[in-house]
């Protein structure tokens, strides 16, 4: 009962300003949520100080970040399960843009990714109140996937030398590759085995259980061993003293000029955060009766990136791995989050001592482990063996994020993305329908499949929207079919594919249809069931240079309707 009420209806859910996830919450759940939050937290703990170090941060910010995230998340987002916070898909992207403008961990770094936090969030929240989800279906899933994979190689790199125990080098992904690899023979080799070790230790746990903690398992291990074999006298690296202070309230002291050249790097992060927030939001839905409202959850995680901004911290995301975590324990509502925030509240206010000997190497093990898992290993596989062309797509995104600083490749690869599919509907064409022996249905001629023509009749198929991509394409092919069917009296466009007629198609169509009616040949269309292409037929003047009686709800309805009488 308690939990059917929490679901609840969707107009019901919509009527709660905030706090949407505790509607009908009773009492009975919050033992759940709590056992939900500490599994959370422990999860949560050494991951949001990997990524804070991934992106040149100290170790605390990443907890301001996880903090905000929650509690914002929280109040105005609308995903039960949903857990936003520091993330390491959007991490190395803008910590390469910050570097290009200044240098990593100044207090100007920390102010740029203050205002970035502050932008990013801003768009955020514009995307959710204008419903603005369909951008998050924009990136393909192969350029999705390469992305990852760029992204991972990112983090593999960038963390070998606090693996390795060598200094980080300078200059392009490869070179600092390169140069790592000339150096194998110098690493410290306690550092090694602590990276590995707590790689080992996660990957293990991963494999029994997904709610076994194995990083904050392998942190502690690795902390222990450092403390009791007097391991930093022997090269290896910790994190040292850690200040415990409590997030406050800050606004960046950055200049309009720099604010300018943080534009087109917020709005690529943003942009990917809105893609990985609607793919956990439907991975892992509220109620799975209930559309998922991604444009609700848009808001909840912009304001997190507020919120993030305003307390000193970088901008947020939400967390597939972590919104899982919540869901599998049995969280059943955002009072999982906010205990895993409480959490984390206390140990910055009261136990960040207990930090200062987890090692450098530890951390670079989580964010290995972290690297391998977004690696989309099977889906490359697959579409490797369904679709050449696509594959290509995987390769070039992750080239373009490996090869050019991290912000251009992404931005590359939402461009590849967005050319794809430009392609891809360019690539329709005409084709010509038979009707099935036996029966009214007309289907795409094919050489796999019978079928028969209606003499002196010429159907057409066209299953894309008509746009100016296609257009032209479009009117050769027509003009190609009504040449080698030279003696049709009657033409009919099956459109169940157009689902939308722009103003350049109208006038194709507008073209054709005067053309078919000067030499004395009907021309109809059957099966227009897109309300977007029916409206534009009226508003562009087709319908009535069709004439009356001309649009039909089957392609055998216009063959027997058109019959020459």
């Amino acid at each position: 009962m308690a939990e059917t009420a929490v679901g609840g209806h969707a107009a019901a859910r919509k009527a709660w300003p905030v706090f949407r996830s505790l509607q009908g919450y009773g009492l009975a759940l919050l033992s759940r949520d709590l056992v939900a939050g500490l599994t959370l937290a422990a999860i949560a703990i050494p991951e949001q100080m990997a990524t804070s170090r991934l992106g040149g941060f100290a170790p605390q910010i990443g907890f301001f970040a996880f903090l905000a995230g929650a509690l914002a998340f929280a109040v105005f987002g609308g995903n039960r399960f949903l857990s936003s916070g520091a993330d390491s898909t959007i991490t190395p992207i803008f910590a390469g843009g910050l570097a290009l403008l200044a240098t990593a961990g100044s207090p100007q770094y920390a102010a740029l990714a203050v205002a970035l936090s502050l932008m990013v969030g801003v768009v955020l929240i514009a995307g959710g109140l204008f419903r603005l989800g369909w951008i998050a279906d924009l990136l393909s899933v192969p350029v999705t996937v390469g992305f990852l994979l760029g992204i991972s190689i990112h983090i593999l790199i960038s963390q070998l030398p606090a693996v390795l125990g060598l200094p980080g080098p300078e200059g392009p992904m490869l070179a600092r590759l390169w140069t790592l690899l000339s150096h194998l023979g110098d690493a410290n080799p306690f550092t090694v085995v602590i990276g590995l070790g707590v790689l080992a230790i996660i990957v293990v746990t991963e494999k029994i259980d997904a709610k076994i903690p194995g990083a904050l398992i392998g942190l502690v291990a690795a902390s222990a061993a450092v403390v009791f074999m007097g391991l930093e006298a022997r090269g290896v690296a910790v994190l040292g003293e850690l200040h415990g202070a409590l997030p406050r309230l800050t606004l960046p002291d950055v200049g309009i000029m720099e604010w300018v050249h943080l534009v087109p790097l917020a709005l690529i992060i943003a942009m990917v955060v809105m893609v990985q927030t609607a793919a956990t939001t439907r991975s892992f839905p509220s109620d799975p009766d209930v559309p998922p409202d991604v444009d609700r959850d848009f808001i909840g995680v912009g304001a997190g990136s507020v919120l993030s901004g305003l307390i000193g911290a970088f901008p947020v995301n939400a967390s597939p791995p972590r919104t899982a975590i919540v869901s599998e324990t049995g969280g059943r509502s955002q009072i999982a989050c906010l205990a895993a925030a409480a959490i984390v509240l206390a140990l910055l206010a009261f136990g960040a001592a207990l930090l200062r000997h987890v090692p450098n190497a530890a951390l670079g093990g989580v964010l290995l482990f972290v690297a391998l898992r977004i690696i989309r290993a099977k889906q490359i596989a697959t579409i490797f063996r369904q679709s050449l062309g696509e594959f290509l797509l995987i390769a070039s995104t992750a080239a373009a994020i490996i090869l050019f600083p991290i912000e251009q490749g992404v931005g590359i690869g939402i461009a590849l993305s967005l050319l794809h599919g430009i392609w891809s509907t360019t690539r329709a064409r005409a084709h010509v329908f038979e009707r099935v022996p036996g029966t009214s249905i007309w289907w795409p001629k094919s050489p796999h499949m019978p079928g028969e023509n209606e003499p002196g009749v010429l159907v057409i198929g066209f299953q894309a929207p008509l746009s100016f991509l296609n257009a032209e394409h479009f009117r050769r092919d027509v003009v190609a079919l009504r040449q080698a069917a030279a003696q049709a009296h009657l033409v009919v466009l099956e459109a169940t594919g157009v689902v939308e007629i722009d103003f350049t198609a109208a006038q194709v169509l507008k073209d054709l249809i005067r053309a078919c009616h000067e030499d004395g040949v009907i021309f109809a269309i059957a099966r227009l069931e897109s309300e977007r292409a029916q409206t534009a037929l009226t508003r562009f003047g087709v319908d009535d240079l069709l004439g009356p009686d001309r649009l039909f709800h089957s392609v055998e309805q216009a063959v027997q309707g058109c019959r020459p009488r």
